[in-house]
């Protein structure tokens, strides 16, 4: 509930918050598509976790080059762990630099 009232006050925290309770099931009934969209929200107002994570659902959907470009965007913005994952996904051949 606070962070239902934070994230409507604009903390992208709290976006990323209510899409983390979402996907674990914490306090909510568990909802995947729910966590996307709240991830979505704060990735669009610069919030880093989000647009990482945004990047591992779309690496676990098969959408390889998405994930890419979501991590792109997080590490050029400090996410280690982004950077990490595009390493992998090219040196495995999962991705292309288009």
């Amino acid at each position: 509930e606070l962070y239902t009232e934070a994230a409507e006050l604009g903390s992208t925290d709290a976006l990323f918050e209510l899409g983390n309770a979402y996907l674990e099931g914490e306090g909510v009934q568990q909802d995947e598509p729910m966590a996307v969209e709240f991830y979505m929200k704060a990735a669009m107002q610069g919030q880093t976790e989000s647009r990482y994570n945004l990047g591992c659902f779309e690496g676990e959907k098969g959408s390889h080059d998405r994930a890419v470009r979501h991590w792109l965007i997080s590490a050029k913005m400090g996410e280690e762990d982004s950077l990490e994952n595009i390493k992998t996904a090219f040196k495995a051949g999962l991705a292309t630099k288009e």
